[in-house]
């Protein structure tokens, strides 16, 4: 699997940060086929801060922003601040379909510590 990056105005190629699963390029692109889904829209890949650990990730559709740094990933559109990378470097993100749990699961390497829930994480 190659993974790029394209900068909308300079085109520099680089590995992406976070690596998607098949599970969860199954379920995203199943997402970006939906009637309704804003082909305009990127997968944001993200932190903030907040969560029982101190920071949350972001994981959504959202219009890319200048100061992104953007990727394709299987045909997925990524997008990611440049200052999260450090946080994000060499995650996981995965998406599990199961009878006790359902939804994107995160594995960082990067994380001290996490919550219960698996959404927040220390570093």
């Amino acid at each position: 699997m190659r993974i790029f990056v394209i900068e909308f105005y300079n085109m520099d190629i680089t590995t992406a940060p976070v690596l998607l699963t098949a599970g969860a390029i199954k379920e995203l692109k199943r997402l970006m086929s939906e009637e309704s889904f804003d082909q305009k829209n990127v997968l944001r890949v993200g932190v903030k801060g907040g969560g029982c650990s101190g920071m949350s990730y972001v994981l959504g559709f959202d219009e890319p922003a200048e100061d992104d740094s953007t990727y394709d990933i299987e045909g997925i559109p990524v997008a990611m601040k440049k200052s999260h990378g450090i946080y994000l470097y060499g995650m996981e993100i995965d998406f599990q379909d199961g009878l006790n749990a359902r939804g994107f699961t995160f594995q960082n390497p990067n994380a001290s510590s996490t919550c219960g829930c698996g959404t927040s994480f220390a570093v």
